[in-house]
């Protein structure tokens, strides 16, 4: 009976895996061919005029984008070790194949479980928890730079956001109000409560050093794939000064990260948010799109079709 329930759960297990991958190439897939703010033919027309005389200009994206995920892998490495020693390896494997979960998973949250999968159960909630801690630093990072920003928005440009929806608010209260209902009713806040203390007295243990050095890794990363952005404007023929273009970078990405989505429509997110801001400078929205789509190849895309293999060969133990 033993073996029979073990071999229908990796049975089922290897199904689970089956459709992550397929889901996450299937969703890639679909977003180049039938993307509506940039087609195919048209980004195949943008990377030609761009890399056709220029292959070391790949090269330089590539070690941008390596940079990036080595930073992050980095950054992973040392909150993992925190909870059990980790290898470089075993992280690079861990967090590329969480990238691949997350991408077809609403604000990443695929990311969080695949991480944990790999851990013993006992440690899974706090691999979870050491996880946020990572993200909400880097998050902590892009509020930073992007309240400069707005700053420099709203003091050199005339800004019209989007109408405040009246309608959209209401709703929205009512489901609030009815989600807290419903943990009152259920006693959730005390579970939440008893959850909440637990995570505070671990996240104390945590050294103020290992705090420090996340930070730095993040500020780093953020360094490197917002001047990874800068580089491919100044590829397409942005001459705008450098100053004003990194601002209003840091607003692109302040924006786009408080927006909930797929990690999938990233790129439409961040094309969107870009396409609104730039266009206070004139950029032409084809180029400004093309980026952001190129950004989001280098960055995601790549990564996530090499963290397939990783999905693929994850392997539970019998116990």
């Amino acid at each position: 009976m033993y073996n029979i329930s073990y071999k229908y759960k990796r049975t089922l297990f290897l199904l689970v895996k089956l459709v992550i991958v397929i889901g996450a190439f299937y969703f890639i897939y679909q977003k180049l061919v039938n993307n509506q703010l940039l087609s195919f033919s048209e980004l195949q027309n943008q990377l030609i005029i761009l890399f056709s005389k220029n292959y070391w200009l790949l090269i330089i994206l590539l070690l941008f984008t390596d940079a990036n995920w080595l930073l992050e892998i980095y950054k992973w490495k040392i909150l993992a070790s925190l909870e059990k020693k980790t290898t470089f390896f075993d992280a690079y494997q861990q967090a590329l194949a969480s990238l691949t979960a997350s991408i077809i998973t609403p604000n990443r949250i695929g990311e969080y479980g695949v991480k944990a999968l790999y851990f013993e159960q006992k440690s899974r909630k706090k691999i979870v928890l050491l996880n946020f801690i990572g993200n909400i630093i880097q998050l902590l990072i892009t509020i930073i730079f992007g309240l400069i920003g707005l700053v420099f928005l709203f003091t050199n440009f005339k800004t019209q956001f989007p109408r405040f929806n009246t309608s959209s608010f209401i709703v929205l209260s009512l489901v609030i109000s009815l989600i807290i209902v419903f943990w009152k009713k259920f006693g959730i806040p005390k579970m939440l409560s008893s959850y909440f203390n637990k995570s505070v007295s671990f996240l104390k243990e945590i050294s103020a050093f290992t705090y420090s050095k996340i930070f730095i890794i993040s500020f780093l990363r953020y360094l490197v794939f917002s001047h990874q952005f800068y580089f491919l404007m100044k590829l397409f023929g942005i001459e705008t000064d450098y100053f004003t273009l990194m601002q209003l970078l840091f607003c692109v990405y302040f924006i786009a990260s408080i927006i909930p989505s797929l990690t999938i429509f990233d790129w439409a997110i961040k094309g969107s948010v870009a396409i609104f801001i730039f266009n206070l400078i004139g950029l032409n929205e084809l180029t400004v799109v093309t980026i952001t789509t190129i950004m989001w190849l280098l960055n995601f895309a790549l990564p996530a079709l090499l963290g397939s293999i990783f999905v693929l060969n994850f392997k539970f133990s019998k116990n």
